[in-house]
């Protein structure tokens, strides 16, 4: 590239931010619930949501400007598919992952000073308050697995599984995706309180709640429950140290039978450590956002079970996201 180039690639680089923080705008205000079927103008909106008409109207336009809204005359609507991945009370709406993905910018706004100090830096909390932040990110984690769960534990097959135990299960996805791969199989959960509320919540839609054990914990401090043959522990290494997965494995393998296996679903680098892409980007907002994440390589995997006591940890899936998976087995 020459300077020219160059200087349009840089500059295109730092823009990003504007769209997504028009699109996160609207989620945080309820935008997108509060337009009526057959559009409103700002004017409705304004009293709908008690928004500034000024500020509203000018975030309208410029959702109609990304497309994410139409326009016809002072009317504003929301097509059926966008409504859908939008609406909160959507079954498949994307709304809490945009909202924290709101919560995860307010983090990376402030990475100089983060690199500087070796620690997160501080933020507020979104527009809707810190206990609306918790149950979007738990959500958000629905948003990011609920498409992906049932094709990934087929990739994974063969396995024989009588009790699974999900480790740090969210809002519980990937043990509803695990409970309907194997109709006979019983299923333990464990997370902290509110992220349990809302797992057994989507327990309840989704008619599995009777095969789940809920168990409520914390994993840095409290023993696993025990007698499950397979441990799921998805998206929980990168927000760890090393020393601190090396603790939880160990926990896992404490918890586990005999011969019973763990799966890692988590971003696997390559030895550079700057390759997948999303694997070395995921590890800037680890530092933006943790005391001691990061995302880490299959040989720094490897070592951490084996020094937890699993044998031969392998890479049974490669994906370029999140959704690699490393199985390994206590003798």
């Amino acid at each position: 590239m020459d300077v020219l180039e160059t200087k349009a690639w840089l500059m295109s680089l730092s823009d990003g931010f504007r769209q997504a923080c028009i699109l996160g705008a609207a989620a945080e205000l309820g935008l997108f619930d509060a337009i009526a079927p057959e559009g409103s103008t700002a004017v409705e909106l304004a009293q709908r949501i008690e928004s500034d008409l000024r500020g509203l109207t000018i975030l309208l336009d410029a959702l109609a400007a990304i497309q994410v809204l139409s326009k016809e005359r002072d009317r504003y609507r929301l097509a059926d598919s966008v409504r859908a991945c939008l609406s909160d009370e959507s079954p498949v709406t994307s709304a809490p992952m945009i909202r924290h993905r709101m919560n995860v910018m307010r983090a990376w706004v402030q990475l100089a000073w983060t690199v500087n100090s070796g620690i997160p830096a501080p933020k507020t909390a979104g527009f809707r308050g810190p206990a609306s932040d918790l149950k979007d990110f738990i959500l958000a984690m629905d948003t990011a697995s609920r498409d992906v769960a049932d094709t990934l534990i087929a990739e994974l097959q063969p396995l024989d599984m009588r009790t699974l135990l999900d480790v740090g299960g969210g809002p519980g996805t990937w043990n509803f995706a695990f409970l309907r791969a194997f109709p006979q199989s019983q299923a333990i959960y464990f997370d902290l309180p509110h992220a349990l509320a809302e797992a057994e919540r989507l327990a309840r839609q989704n008619g599995l709640h009777d095969r789940i054990r809920f168990v409520s914990g914390n994993f840095y401090v409290d023993s696993l429950p025990p007698g499950a043959d397979f441990a799921w522990v998805s998206a929980i290494a990168h927000q760890n140290s090393r020393e601190q997965n090396r603790a939880l494995f160990r926990k896992v393998f404490q918890a586990l039978s005999p011969g019973g296996r763990i799966a890692i679903r988590d971003v696997v680098l390559e030895p550079s450590r700057t390759s997948p892409f999303e694997g070395a980007l995921f590890a800037v907002n680890m530092l933006a956002n943790t005391p001691k994440g990061n995302t880490y390589t299959l040989q720094e995997y490897q070592e951490d079970l084996e020094a937890a006591g699993f044998r031969e940890p392998f890479l049974r899936l490669r994906s370029e996201a999140m959704n690699s998976v490393i199985l390994a087995h206590r003798p």
